[in-house]
């Protein structure tokens, strides 16, 4: 799965030894297999946080970062042992050997040693990093440390401080590496490649799950063998119900497709929506709501650039859709009320955009007031999306029934530069003469 190179992960590794303060411990937990049908499993996804510091993807294992009293640093993994039998029957394992010499940590043990080292690597230590949101790996730092509070009469010191992880982790995964880059720049060509292939097989009376299987198909034929995510594939009024995943419906003709996917490379997301007419050729109503949602996406990635926010894309992005809408007649009145008043919010029912990363929704601070404004600055490095939409349902009767049905969305990744940004989704189509000259062709 690794395809950072081993520079990378030491680099991550470097950069949270360097928030340690001397004399601390740093634990990071693998994830666990879980059981999907009695003895088969469900396909294993690491601990993100733990792979970003690792990049090794094998269950059940435990990363500690020790920093001494005189600032010298050191990396230790606890793994999962060579096994012979259980190679035979669930495959091969990376063993301690390989462990050093394939990811860089200064030492590895088995992880049946934890129990025993673990107390001895905790005593003496003034403050202990673990990841609070982890109840279950919080509760095991607890008993280590029960037990070294249990020999304080031999001699033994219990930490006294016990910080947070997470918050550390996810500042630093917020900006990307050119390597990062690189991967998340592959991941959006492969699942731009998804997206083609789902509007030229797409016909009238197939069912949602076929242009799904195409998709998931285009990922692993181009080595990307799981979705980031569970993929929408949303047809007519499916679009708009925001996180639709049955995709089991028949599409329709006449109706638009909203199709949200993207694969996955190396741990690394891409997160793209199309929305495209089932039948090849936009209506007049579905090319006036695609074109509007359009321009609204142009318009917020065109002013990304360092020091922007997430707030005032929001105000520009909302202000422009409001326009939109009062010009179309589907919201009426005085435009600087509907928009103080945020009208815009009856169709466009999500935010903007998120950060990308490891994870699709991925962690970071977006320094949200008490408005729920997000205010952080955007910095060189930091990837997100934007994604504007409008949602008109069957159900809505407050507008003329042209319009209900119709649900768009449209989705780009974008990096931030020293320049402004680039568009890592480029070979997706997404103008109206684009979609239906590759639906025809």
């Amino acid at each position: 799965m690794r395809q950072l190179p081993l520079s990378d992960y030491e680099l991550h590794r470097a950069a949270f030894m360097k928030k340690m303060p001397n004399n601390s411990i740093a634990l990071f937990p693998a994830a666990s297999e879980l059981t999907r049908s009695n003895d088969t499993e469900y396909a294993f996804c690491q601990n993100k946080n733990f792979f970003y510091l690792s990049g090794f993807n094998e269950p059940d294992a435990l990363l500690v970062l020790l920093k001494n009293a005189q600032g010298q640093c050191q990396s230790t993994l606890f793994s999962l042992p060579k096994d012979a039998l259980h190679e035979i029957w669930q495959g091969r394992r990376v063993g301690q050997i390989k462990a050093v010499q394939d990811y860089g940590v200064d030492e590895s043990f088995a992880v049946a040693e934890i129990t025993t080292l673990l107390p001895d690597y905790l005593d003496g230590k003034s403050q202990v990093f673990f990841g609070f949101s982890d109840h279950g790996f919080a509760a095991q730092v607890f008993d280590w440390l029960k037990q070294v509070k249990g020999n304080i009469r031999q001699g033994a010191k219990t930490p006294q401080h016990l910080t947070d992880a997470d918050p550390i982790v996810a500042e630093l995964r917020l900006v990307k590496t050119k390597n990062e880059l690189a991967l998340m720049r592959q991941a959006n060509y492969i699942s731009g490649l998804a997206h083609q292939r789902a509007m030229q097989k797409c016909q009238v009376g197939q069912f949602e799950y076929q242009i799904e299987a195409e998709i998931l198909h285009e990922f692993a034929r181009h080595g990307a063998r799981d979705p980031a995510y569970a993929s929408i594939v949303a047809g007519g009024d499916n679009a708009n119900i925001l996180h639709y995943t049955n995709n089991n419906d028949v599409l329709k003709n006449k109706e638009l497709l909203l199709i949200d996917a993207g694969a996955e490379l190396a741990g690394y997301a891409a997160d793209i929506t199309r929305t495209f007419p089932v039948n090849g050729q936009f209506s007049s109503e579905q090319k006036a709501i695609y074109q509007l949602v359009l321009d609204a996406k142009n318009l917020a990635i065109n002013a990304i650039k360092p020091g922007m926010s997430f707030a005032k894309l929001n105000t520009l992005t909302n202000a422009f859709l409001t326009q939109g809408l009062v010009d179309l007649g589907i919201l009426a009145g005085d435009l600087s009320e509907l928009i103080s008043d945020n009208k815009v919010k009856d169709y466009f029912i999500h935010g903007l955009g998120h950060w990308l990363g490891l994870d699709v929704h991925d962690v970071g601070d977006y320094q949200i007031n008490t408005d729920r404004e997000q205010l952080r600055a955007f910095e060189v490095g930091m990837v997100m999306t934007i994604e504007p939409g409008i949602y008109i349902p069957l159900s809505d009767h407050n507008v003329d029934e042209k319009w209900r049905g119709i649900g768009v969305r449209i989705e780009d990744n974008i990096a931030v530069t020293e320049n402004g940004f680039e568009n890592l989704t480029v070979n997706s189509p997404q103008t109206i003469e684009d979609i239906e000259a590759l639906m025809k062709a």
